[in-house]
């Protein structure tokens, strides 16, 4: 199979949430409610979900889905469901082909909580699955930071096609990683690229618009001569990624500039388009297991772009596992020339 297809839809989906989560993003009328393990979730998170897995009903019905929301909470919180009903009725892309193939209009509020219930499959090492993020990087967008919609398709525990959406990223590929990207952003005036891969066909970007999809271009992942030259990036949150392990990595790769702070899959995404170079996420539990949906698009992305992504062990991530990658200790993503270097300082920094 080529994947032309799947990639197709999910960048339309991807795009088509994405109005949805800028509209709440410039609105700043993040509605949340608080999960048991305490994240927020926004308006922006259950809309974009809502609408997504209709456009994967809509294309391929027999097709599972792991997601990362699910509606309780909404049937329980009728005003917020109202709210985020309101949203998405009113969401649509302004090309009517591209619409209609995504399933058009959601028909009632009732419909909506029940599509985003649709996201509960185990996931596992066969059949096809789809792992959706809807926005992942939830604190960067409730701070005003970098966020991302994110889906893959998973084959047989293998990703074969996926699609990003980073509407706070520079369109520009070339604009490098700054301190102030993971802060102060704001949707459109040269901000909002879609990223996208299909396993052995290479990584795209092209701008996100209100209607079909923009031209792309191909992204890869720029020499590294000098590791010691190399931009390195982490998350934000301290709870997902040990910062002072990750600096001690860079410390021991000659590294001296500062790591670029950022929410999301934004930071696989500016990776495979060369604005940065390598992407850490070191344990901060022993016992934490990484989300399918928070890798899943990212790592295609990257290793298309002519990167590796493995865990601290240099072992490939497994998305055959289930909904999390069970088999997997943090994440480390690189250049395809340099990899073997970063995981030598990340096992000594580690003591692996």
């Amino acid at each position: 199979m080529s994947y032309q297809q799947e990639r197709f839809i999910a960048e339309l989906a991807v795009q088509r949430a994405t109005l949805l989560t800028q509209k709440v993003f410039n609105e700043k009328a993040k509605g949340t409610v608080s999960k048991d393990d305490k994240s927020p979730v926004t308006i922006g998170d259950f809309g974009a979900q809502a609408l997504i897995i209709q456009a994967i009903r809509k294309n391929f019905p027999n097709d599972e889905i792991v997601a990362e929301e699910e509606a309780s909470s909404l049937r329980e919180d009728k005003a917020l469901s109202a709210e985020i009903w309101r949203l998405v009725s009113d969401i649509k892309l302004e090309d009517p082909e591209s619409d209609s193939l995504l399933g058009g209009p959601l028909p009632s509020e009732e419909a909506m909580l029940d599509i985003i219930d649709q996201g509960k499959s185990a996931g596992g090492p066969k059949g096809r699955v789809w792992a959706l993020d809807p926005i992942d990087g939830t604190k960067g967008f409730l701070r005003g930071g970098q966020y991302a919609v994110c889906l893959g398709l998973i084959e047989d525990g293998d990703v074969k096609a996926g699609a990003i959406g980073c509407p706070n990223l520079p369109v520009d590929d070339s604009a490098a990683m700054t301190a102030s990207i993971g802060v102060d952003q704001t949707s459109g005036a040269g901000n909002g690229v879609l990223f996208s891969a299909i396993k052995g066909a290479g990584s795209t970007s092209r701008p996100l618009t209100n209607a079909a999809l923009a031209e792309s271009k191909s992204i890869s992942m720029r020499p590294v001569p000098n590791i010691a030259e190399a931009v390195f990036c982490e998350g934000v949150e301290a709870g997902h990624s040990a910062q002072g392990d990750n600096a001690a990595v860079a410390e021991r790769l000659g590294i001296t500039a500062p790591s670029v702070r950022l929410d999301s899959q934004a930071k696989y995404c500016s990776i495979a388009r060369g604005a940065g170079d390598i992407y850490l996420r070191l344990p901060v539990k022993k016992d934490y297991q990484e989300k399918i949906w928070d890798h899943a698009a990212g790592d295609l992305i990257v290793r298309e772009a002519g990167g590796q992504v493995t865990d601290i062990y240099g072992q490939r991530l497994d998305f055959s596992k289930g909904r999390t990658l069970a088999a997997n200790k943090g994440v480390v993503a690189a250049p395809a020339a340099v990899q073997d270097q970063v995981i030598d300082a990340v096992k000594l920094v580690l003591k692996l």
